[in-house]
């Protein structure tokens, strides 16, 4: 995410390295590179230029600290304004109602279903909402059976009348049924549509009227750039949406809809999607993706993540091993199932600051795990519980056992042996304190 526009805005801030004083010259050659990047990033001319303009203007406007550098300061300057520029704060969707009716928009193909979906799981496993996901796309092949199929998979009930073809009506039963079953949460899908069309722009405002929504979301595909911002304009005229929902944007790299979205509508990022998992969706936080934009992290969303996965119960129980030395295979698989959980491991590790840079050019992907998965499956009960009697004999057949090679199995072996290490230090002090914190979801 954001991977070019950061290394962009980094070489751009380079040029007051070094410099003892902030200059209307030096500030200049800065804010054009800065520009450049925006402008490379899919940001139209017009917010660019009123971007880099204000953080100008507030740059010559200050005095800088002695113990502050001019690109320090620069930087803070410039993250000030990100926030701003996407809106300042996070802001929640509104479930206040019984049922709350959220009604999903936006173009063909852009992830509309499988967001509804992930809305509904969402609500229900961190707001434990009930929601009824409702199938209004009466036209593309399959729509209903996609519900469906994503319903099942999340165990959120989907409402669909395969008789009727008018998605109004097909709303309102589902909304009668949702009253009758005690959801509290109604999410509608509805079919994509083109802006530019008339018919189906006139039946998604049939909708809106028939159903009066609590809230609309426009989802868009992120990669689409400039365009998604257009189309969210043109959306916006029609439904007066509430919030956006960005899909795909673990595969963007230059991040135009994300800065932009919000100056041209004038309405919220809520949400974006960062993967396929029913899971992969995250409230948008303004302040914390200029954090990642400046190449800073995003320790506070990794924690949150953390958070999310780490049972107390289990946490409790490793500690209990630690303290006795008892780390074995058994719980190293267990923190490698948790890691996963936790969504994408490289984006995770760009949350850390300063591992944005060693892991962009790495592959790293949930498939990484396997061939360790692999190898400790191989191993017997005894041996994953009793790491100290793997001798040679043990490894080569454990390397045939998992389709590795021995040299595998002595790497992993030692990395579980460092990890051991670590993982008997977290045990102590600072790092001790640490884990029980983490081990208790909530606490910041």
């Amino acid at each position: 995410m954001f991977e070019s526009l950061t290394d962009r805005l980094e070489r751009a801030f380079k040029v007051l390295k070094g410099q003892g004083y902030i200059t209307e010259i030096n500030v200049a050659e800065t804010m054009k590179e800065v520009r450049k990047a925006l402008l490379d990033a899919d940001v139209s001319y017009k917010i660019a230029k009123d971007f880099t303009d204000e953080v100008k203007k507030k740059a010559l406007g200050m005095n800088v600290l002695k113990a502050v550098s001019p690109s320090q300061l620069m930087v803070k300057i410039a993250y000030d304004e990100l926030i701003a520029l996407m809106g300042r704060t996070a802001e929640d969707i509104n479930i206040k109602s019984n049922p709350s009716i959220i009604l999903m928009a936006g173009l063909q193909g852009s992830g509309k279903t499988t967001h509804a979906a992930k809305l509904a799981y969402l609500l229900k496993n961190k707001r434990g909402k009930k929601p009824l996901l409702v199938a209004c796309d009466v036209y593309r092949p399959a729509a209903i059976d996609q519900l469906k199929v994503l319903g099942e998979q999340i165990q959120v009930e989907v409402f669909a009348d395969t008789e009727s073809k008018k998605p109004v009506e097909i709303a309102k039963k589902a909304i009668a049924h949702a009253k009758t079953w005690g959801h509290d949460v109604v999410i509608i899908d509805t079919a994509g549509r083109l802006a530019i069309d008339r018919e189906m722009m006139e039946e998604i405002g049939n909708i809106k009227s028939a159903v009066n929504p609590h809230e609309i979301l426009f989802v868009v595909d992120a990669m689409t750039g400039q365009d998604a911002v257009n189309t969210a304009k043109a959306f916006n005229d029609k439904l007066n949406f509430d919030g956006v929902i960005l899909t795909k944007m673990d595969g963007d790299t230059r991040g135009g809809a994300a800065l932009t979205v919000k100056a041209v509508v004038n309405k919220p990022i809520k949400f974006i999607g960062l993967g396929e998992k029913m899971e992969a969706l995250d409230v948008f936080h303004p302040d914390r993706m200029a954090e990642r934009i400046l190449g800073m992290g995003d320790i506070r969303s990794f924690v949150e993540r953390a958070q999310e996965q780490i049972d107390e119960e289990e946490a409790a129980k490793l500690q209990k091993k630690l303290a006795k030395n008892q780390f074995d295979f058994n719980d190293f698989l267990a923190q490698i199932h948790q890691i996963k959980k936790m969504g994408n491991v490289k984006d995770l590790m760009s949350m850390i600051p300063g591992m944005g840079k060693m892991v962009k050019d790495m592959d790293i992907d949930e498939n990484s795990f396997k061939g360790v998965e692999a190898i400790i499956l191989s191993m017997t009960p005894d041996e994953r519980k009793n790491p100290d009697i793997l001798n040679g004999s043990r490894k080569k057949r454990i390397a045939v056992g998992s389709g590795n090679n021995i040299q595998e199995v002595n790497k992993l072996v030692k990395q579980f042996e460092d990890t051991r290490k670590v993982m008997k230090m977290v045990n102590s002090g600072k790092a001790k304190n640490l884990m029980q914190g983490l081990s208790r979801p909530g606490k910041r």
